[in-house]
Order: C-alpha cells, then structure tokens, then sequence
C-alpha cells in the first residue's frame, strides 16, 4: 500500500462535467446531420460506371482528376490497373444517363487536348457493398460491442465495461458525424479507418482501466476521482508517446498518400484524437458517474483450509 503523492497529478476529472457536455453535444450534431445530410457514399457502396482507358506514356493520375472535374465528372476514381499506362475510372450513377453514354463522355474529355486515350472497357458495375453485407456488417459491429462489454466486464467491473462501451460509441458517432458535415466520400478504406479506430480506443481504454485498478489497490487514502486522476498522469506518457507517433505517420499518409488514401488518413487523424480524448473523458468518466471504488476492485479473499477452525490445546 502507498500514500497518494497530488503535487504532481493532473486534476483530469476536474473538467469531466464540461468535457462530457461538449461529448454531448458533438453526438447531437452528428446524429442530427446523420439524419439531415446523411453519408456521401462511394461507388464501393453505390456501384457506377466503370472505364478502363489505355495510354502510350504512363498516366499522369492527378491530370486525369484534374480533366475529369473541369468537366463535371469530380466523384471520379481513378487509379492505374495493371500497369502505369492503364488507367481504370469508375463515376458514380447518374440518373436517366446510361453507362455507355457517361463512358464516351469520359473518354472525349480525356481525348480533349489531344492525348491519344484507347478506350478499352466501358461496363456497369454493382456496388462491392450490397444491402446483405450492410446488414450483416451492422450485426457483427454490435455482436463486437457486446463481446467487448462482456470482456471488459469480467476483465475489470461492469462499471469499466459500460465506459469502455460508451467512448467507442462515442468515438464512431462522431467521425461519422465529421464525414457528413463535411460530405467527404466514405468508401471502403474509410471503413477499415473506423474499425481501426475503434480498435485504437479500446487499446487506449484497456491500459487505462489497468492503471486505475492497480491504483485502487496500492493507494491507501484517496478518493476515487483521486485515484483516476493519478492514473490518467502515470499513462499520460505513454499516450503522448502512442499518439503523436501515430499522428505523424497518418500526417505523411494524408499529405502524400493521394487521393485514394485520403479518407483513409483523415478519418484514422480525427479518430486518434477523438479517441485518446475519450478514454480519458468518456471512459473513466462514466466509470466514475456510476460509482466505482475501491472495493469494487479488490481481489476476492481467499480463505485458507482450516483457519475457521480452534487451536489445539
């Protein structure tokens, strides 16, 4: 056991009412353009026209984009199939306009300042996410939800479960809430972004959870917003360490990546704040809200064989 030492601990929970009503109030404005905007889906999720187009001299990708939205077609993604002299575009659907039709349209304005452009294929193709796997996709992240309720629970207490449960909650609402303010296209890499985010949060929850733990045990005389706050200080470190890392490589992806990683990297850079900023204010303050203590956290004792019984004379 150990007395606490506050002079250098950082009152963390001192901010825990403000921080929570900022929480909520990002969760109302996400889920309010949610329902009013909703997401701007990618042809991963919406199917479209897809055209795959040769050149005689490696294609310049950012040229491409750059024809293509001068000419009304912005929503394309282009990318080289194959070789860097094959070029594979792919524009969303477009009411009353047949693929064929926005296929010739694409090759023309490719042909407009004279490049030799061959035009190789021009077919309709489906969305790669279809209604079933949504579905399915949807359960598996709630099954998900619950096994790591269920861990949490018995791994710590319930009342770290339901905090770990809410920051994950929390940080998936408000990424999502971040693509539909902004009409950022949300496509398949963004996808894997928020998954890996959700991973990235609950590691960041887990570590904190155990130090609080562990410090229940060890402290002697402390209160339990006390105990958390020494906690949040002893990983405080480590967070710094994990996240400015994380940070800066997702800064040279977003810069330097191009365009086709470009959701990728911003939804992982908001996510890795937004989830630091939640295992320390949603997680552990929910912990807190619904009461956790010392003795919640101590370990069973064990009664030794034979110790209920009288010495013998």
């Amino acid at each position: 056991m150990q007395l606490l030492n506050l002079t250098n601990t950082v009152n963390f929970m001192r901010l825990r009412i403000p921080a929570l009503v900022l929480s909520g109030l990002l969760m109302l404005g996400s889920l309010g353009s949610l329902a009013v905007n909703s997401l701007n889906w990618g042809l991963d999720f919406t199917g479209g026209t897809l055209i795959q187009v040769g050149y005689e001299q490696p294609a310049d990708l950012a040229a491409i984009r750059k024809q293509l939205a001068n000419s009304d077609f912005g929503d394309a993604v282009v990318q080289n199939f194959g070789s860097s002299q094959e070029v594979l575009i792919r524009i969303a659907p477009r009411e009353g306009v047949k693929a064929a039709d926005i296929g010739d349209q694409v090759v023309a304005t490719l042909r407009a300042d004279g490049t030799p452009v061959e035009k190789q294929r021009i077919e309709f193709v489906g969305p790669n996410v279809g209604d079933e796997l949504s579905e399915q996709g949807g359960l598996a992240m709630l099954v998900a939800l619950i096994c790591i309720l269920i861990y949490v629970a018995m791994r710590f207490e319930w009342r770290f479960a339901l905090g770990s449960v809410a920051a994950l909650i929390h940080d998936v609402i408000i990424t999502l809430g971040l693509f539909s303010v902004l009409q950022l296209e949300v496509d398949l890499t963004v996808l894997a972004a928020v998954l890996a985010v959700i991973g990235y949060s609950l590691n960041d929850t887990i570590v904190v959870s155990d130090r609080i733990r562990e410090n229940f045990r060890k402290i002697r005389k402390a209160t339990p917003e006390e105990v958390v706050n020494e906690s949040l200080t002893q990983t405080l470190n480590r967070t710094i360490v994990t996240s400015l890392t994380t940070i800066l490589v997702l800064l040279a992806l977003f810069f330097k990546g191009g365009a086709l990683i470009h959701g990728f990297a911003t939804a992982l850079l908001f996510g890795v704040v937004i989830g630091t900023y939640s295992s320390i204010y949603i997680a552990s303050s929910v912990a807190l809200a619904l009461g956790v203590s010392k003795e919640d956290l101590m370990p069973p004792e064990i009664e030794k064989e034979g110790a209920d019984q009288e010495p013998l004379m």
